[in-house]
């Protein structure tokens, strides 16, 4: 690849990153629709980015900001991502207990077995596939610096706040030149979760 690709792209991690601490979902949201619109490393194909006019977002829901508990838990998992990245090889630090919308839902904690580390929570729920892509979407990705404010934590607590408000789809929603990990069956959620980023189009 062109080397400007790789510069171009720790740009728009930092801008990513620091929109999650806008200090508000909304703020969040308007600067992603701008960086989906105007930044050279936006997923968005090129051809289509003209006509951008921004992401799909379910309505902001104070019920989707839930109290969660990380329970202890362990196992190695890999996910193949399909593309140049391959498998790629996670540890299973624990697991986010909490309910949501009346029904007691988990989710597992992944950790990258690589350089730095980093927490990912990928889930899938009964939108998927239908108002959300099929592949899941993600709420913590902290390699990526995407967790301020939809995962609050204190030091030394196993207790959690997760925001579902702050959910996003990963970058092979919507091209197919992206590979992404998608999140494993043990984290699809039985219920619906109408909050955060819809699919990129209807249908």
């Amino acid at each position: 690849m062109d080397p400007q690709h790789y510069l171009d792209l720790v740009d728009w991690r930092r801008r990513v990153g620091d929109a999650y601490r806008l200090g508000s979902v909304e703020a969040w949201r308007a600067a992603r629709d701008r960086l989906f619109g105007e930044h050279p490393e936006s997923p968005i194909p090129p051809e289509e980015r003209p006509a951008f006019t921004g992401l799909r977002w379910f309505p902001p829901d104070p019920t989707y900001r839930v109290l969660a508990r990380l329970e202890a838990g362990g196992g190695e998992l890999e996910i193949d991502t399909g593309g140049e990245d391959g498998i790629i090889r996670y540890r299973r630090i624990g697991t986010l207990r909490f309910r949501l919308r009346g029904t007691s839902c988990s989710l597992t904690v992944l950790a990258l077995l690589s350089y730095g580390g980093g927490l990912f929570v990928p889930f899938r729920d009964d939108t998927s596939g239908r108002e959300t892509y099929g592949g899941g979407r993600y709420l913590v990705d902290t390699a990526k610096g995407t967790d301020a404010g939809c995962l609050e934590i204190a030091v030394g607590s196993s207790d959690a706040v997760i925001d579902f408000n702050y959910a996003y789809h990963p970058s092979c929603h919507y091209s197919a030149r992206w590979a992404c990990p998608l999140a494993p069956p043990e984290n699809r959620l039985p219920v619906a979760v109408r909050a955060g980023e819809m699919a990129w189009r209807e249908g």
